[in-house]
């Protein structure tokens, strides 16, 4: 059995409000003959003569009775459908929106977007759910509605990006280590001991099934390298290894300020390339008005907290490491 042709719904509509062939095509610009050559076709199409002559006009048959104020329903629930979503009321907005974010996210910007949240639509709930890797599948089926990271290979080609802010490493010592005494070459910084956060490789890299990062690779750059004594799989585990012990911690700049508090941080002795950090979302929300203005929560608190403007929506920034 074919499927009806839901065009004709409008055009029912229409022919049941007026009850006249004539006036229906005035309303729907056609000529008298195509309305009644749609008439015709609804008939066949619902299997009833709808509007019967009644001597100089048309009375509606008890199925089109029946049916008038179900197409006008329809038609309205249809045209609805199809209309630019409109401007909503968040302060009555009623829903929970969940969070994937790095180390650092979550303690560094998390208090500044709850208030704001908080206060322009109090019954919004966040839920924060760590990054445990860069595959886009929770964007993907929905389990997730918003993301912050690098874009990197694992990143999906179909996932809007808008660039937060740009972020650097640094090193991070004890208040009493021994680095904060002297000048700090890369030679003195590859001498000491290093807690080393893990980058994940992909599955042919040989070296110890990590990624080489960008700090090892600006070091062996200039033929030097660094002791790793420890690796963890974070950078608030790093910094928490570092604060009790000797060990130097290199580590995102702004991603990471409030875990540094009370530790000494120094800009690195050479060069490193920056990292931005972005904004991820799948293309399915890009419209929907509660997701634009919980983006642009998340922008304007990143923005005032980096010291920096929100990069350009839709830019696809170099992964960085």
């Amino acid at each position: 059995m074919s499927s009806p042709d839901l065009n004709l719904l409008a055009a029912l509509d229409v022919l049941l409000q007026e009850g006249n062939v004539a006036a229906a095509a005035r309303r729907m610009r056609l000529s008298p003959s195509a309305m009644s050559r749609t008439l015709a076709r609804l008939r066949a199409t619902t299997g009833d003569p709808l509007l019967v002559r009644a001597g100089r006009g048309l009375v509606p048959s008890p199925r089109a009775i029946e049916l008038r104020d179900r197409v006008g329903q329809l038609v309205q629930d249809a045209e609805a459908v199809l209309r630019p979503a409109a401007e909503i009321d968040v302060g009555a907005l009623d829903r929970t929106f969940t969070l994937r974010t790095g180390e650092g996210f979550v303690e560094n910007f998390g208090p500044r977007l709850i208030d704001r949240v908080s206060a322009e639509a109090p019954r919004v709930r966040l839920c924060f759910v760590p990054k445990l890797h860069r595959d886009s599948g929770p964007l993907r089926d929905g389990a997730v509605d918003l993301e912050t990271g690098v874009i990197g290979r694992a990143t999906g080609p179909e996932v809007r990006a808008q660039a937060l802010f740009r972020d650097r490493f640094i090193g991070v010592v004890r208040a009493g280590h021994p680095l904060r005494q002297g000048r700090i070459t890369a030679a003195r910084y590859a001498r000491g001991k290093h807690v080393e956060v893990a980058q994940h490789a992909p599955q042919h890299a040989p070296q110890r099934g990590l990624e080489l990062g960008p700090v090892d690779r600006a070091l062996r750059a200039l033929g030097l390298e660094r002791e790793s004594a420890v690796i963890v799989g974070g950078f608030a585990t790093a910094l928490a290894l570092a604060r009790a012990s000797d060990l130097i911690a290199s580590v995102p700049e702004r991603h990471t300020a409030a875990l540094r508090a009370g530790m000494h941080s120094f800009a690195l002795p050479f060069s490193t390339p920056e990292i931005s950090i972005s904004l991820l979302w799948h293309p399915r929300l890009d419209a929907d008005p509660a997701h634009r203005w919980l983006r642009r929560c998340v922008l304007d608190v990143c923005a005032a907290q980096a010291g920096a403007p929100p990069g350009k929506r839709g830019a696809r920034p170099d992964a960085g490491q």
